[in-house]
């Protein structure tokens, strides 16, 4: 544990000196939080019922760790600082999840301070004196799958840095692993398309929430052991 919050603080420091890091934050989080505050502007309060909240919040944490782990791993290799890191008594576990850690945390964070300001503007716009609340399920599935897809997109974005020579070059990579699921989706069949949604039909919003949870909780243990098998020294070394 000592050792982990020893690479976690050096990621921290690290992350701060990188020439327009700040100014690029605040650029990624121009839309999301856009969207989160228009949004409900026009949704009303139905906003605090629906899907799109738990988008925003996926969304928010997605982008922040496609922008952070190639920085961390990627941007070690780039600066030529990774050798001295890997040739450091530090575990091989204390730097990865030294890494992995301040990415996810950061990113869960600002999803959920995005979803907070949906909640804020809402109330705002359409509270008329009374506090308005998101629903059980929202607000719950809000809150884990944003973990959880920062967490999935942190073991992808380990793999990718680690092969990647530069960061630019492993942020390109993951955002086109992110992105082709979505392709896909795009050029389903019909068919299946009309299977999916009478599957949807017959199920309740908060079941289908629960079975997306779980489903992302099996992948992302099997990422996070799969990055523990992947950074070692000795496999490291070799690439």
């Amino acid at each position: 544990m000592s050792d982990m919050l020893t690479v976690m603080w050096k990621e921290k420091k690290s992350l701060l000196r990188i020439r327009g890091s700040r100014m690029r934050f605040l650029m990624v989080l121009a839309s999301p939080v856009l969207l989160a505050t228009v949004l409900p502007l026009t949704w009303g309060p139905e906003w605090l019922e629906q899907v799109p909240p738990l988008l925003i919040g996926a969304l928010v944490a997605v982008i922040l760790v496609m922008m952070m782990i190639p920085e961390s791993i990627a941007g070690e290799r780039e600066r030529h600082t990774m050798g001295t890191l890997l040739a450091s008594r530090l575990p091989d576990r204390a730097i990865l999840f030294g890494k992995m850690i301040p990415a996810i945390v950061v990113a869960w964070g600002t999803a959920v301070l995005a979803v907070t300001l949906s909640l804020v503007t809402t109330n705002i716009a359409h509270g008329q004196g009374e506090f308005l609340f998101f629903t059980p399920p929202i607000a719950l599935g809000s809150l884990a799958l944003s973990l959880l897809m920062a967490i999935l997109t942190a073991g992808l974005g380990v793999f990718v840095s680690l092969r990647a020579a530069t960061s630019q070059e492993a942020s390109q990579i993951l955002m086109a692993l992110i992105l082709i699921p979505a392709m896909v989706l795009q050029v389903v069949p019909l068919l299946f398309r009309d299977q999916l949604g009478a599957f949807i039909e017959a199920i309740d919003g908060p079941r289908i929430l629960m079975i997306v949870i779980a489903i992302l909780v099996v992948v992302d243990i099997a990422i996070v052991l799969a990055t523990i098998v992947r950074f070692q020294r000795s496999r490291l070394s070799l690439d």
